[in-house]
């Protein structure tokens, strides 16, 4: 099926020039005579399946998918919403709190069908943001360093690791960089929001010399390699799709983050019939299960989890998040962070 929809894509991968430097690749799909743009901070290589299979049901399409950083993406969704530049056909961010802010600043274009109106309440928002997926944020570890009774199953666990052996984890933990991942701030502030292990983590991590870097592939490359032992709040869809044997993956069981992204039609779309069309397809039995082929679509009640219902802390799209942008929230936040993964560089 793979190679049937391959053949029928015109895809192409290219890093760009330094002026372009945010957007980060590029493919094409089809070969129609309608143009259509698709902006998503998901790699292109995980959804490229279900984007092809797009294009095939759609001929008279060709569909561009640009890959963004989430933080690029959401600069110039707002530049494009106040009139700076064109508009894409259809947004697609895994940092659902800019989506949010984007909806609230009237930048969406409103859809309604049955299909998304059977979506929980969690997963869309004034018919303007909904929510696609379901991944999970895991502990990762390297699995022929640590063992058994070894692997933290919760935040707890990990801050005892942490504290009874700091030489054995200096300078090998690892976790997004807020300051550069707006994935990383959202799972940064639900956590300071949920946990009361948050100021203990920051402050373990400062003593262990944790890394901060801004890339989900040299995380878990990290940990595969074995020059991390632990990577803390990775998505777990990307552990899924890049990691082998020994790369494994907890669900904490204090609680554990489920991050559903967010797909939203801009104001001002040239194409906004056929963004409502792509939303449908995205919810549509088949494209969700080419979602979770691909680990964006996790059944967290599947019983091999482990995870205890009340375990489960869904991401709501909900002017609630709207408050992680707030300059004041978000300074305080990257000031503690920050301030932490200084120390943490101090030999």
């Amino acid at each position: 099926m793979i190679a049937r929809l391959s053949a029928l894509a015109l895809t192409f991968l290219s890093v760009l020039p330094a002026p372009l430097a945010a957007q980060e690749a590029t493919a094409r799909y089809g070969s129609g005579d309608t143009p259509f743009l698709l902006r998503s901070t998901t790699d292109i290589a995980i959804l490229e399946p279900v984007i092809a299979r797009f294009a095939e049901r759609n001929p008279e399409l060709t569909v561009t998918y640009e890959q963004w950083g989430s933080n690029a993406l959401f600069d110039r969704s707002r530049d494009d919403c106040r009139g700076g530049g064109a508009v894409a056909d259809a947004v697609f961010s895994s940092a659902v709190q800019q989506m949010v802010w984007l909806v609230n600043a009237a930048c969406a274009t409103a859809y309604r069908s049955p299909a998304t109106e059977a979506l929980p309440e969690t997963r869309r928002w004034r018919d303007e943001l909904w929510g696609v997926t379901m991944e999970p944020a895991v502990i990762v570890y390297n699995t022929r360093l640590l063992a058994g009774d070894e692997v933290p199953r919760s935040r707890f666990a990990l801050l005892d690791a942490l504290r009874a052996e700091p030489d054995r984890y200096r300078g090998r933990i690892a976790t997004y960089d807020i300051a550069e991942s707006g994935l990383g701030f959202l799972f940064a502030y639900a956590d300071s929001l949920e946990a009361t292990t948050f100021g203990s983590m920051l402050e373990a991590f400062a003593r262990v010399g944790a890394v901060a870097t801004c890339c989900s592939a040299e995380i878990i490359g990290g940990v595969a390699e074995g020059r991390y032992l632990i990577a803390y709040n990775v998505l777990g869809s990307y552990v899924a799709t890049a990691a082998g044997d020994e790369v494994g993956t907890i669900l904490p069981e204090d609680y554990t983050l489920v991050l559903s992204r967010g797909y939203m039609i801009p104001k001002g779309a040239d194409r906004a019939e056929a963004s409502g069309r792509l939303l449908e397809f995205l919810l549509t039995p088949e494209a969700q299960a080419m979602l979770a082929t691909a680990g964006l679509v996790a059944d967290m009640a599947a019983p091999e989890t482990g995870l205890a219902p009340s375990a489960r802390r869904s991401i709501p799209l909900t002017p609630a998040l709207l408050v992680a942008l707030d300059r004041n929230r978000r300074a305080q936040l990257l000031t503690r962070w920050s301030d932490a993964f200084r120390r943490a560089q101090v030999p």
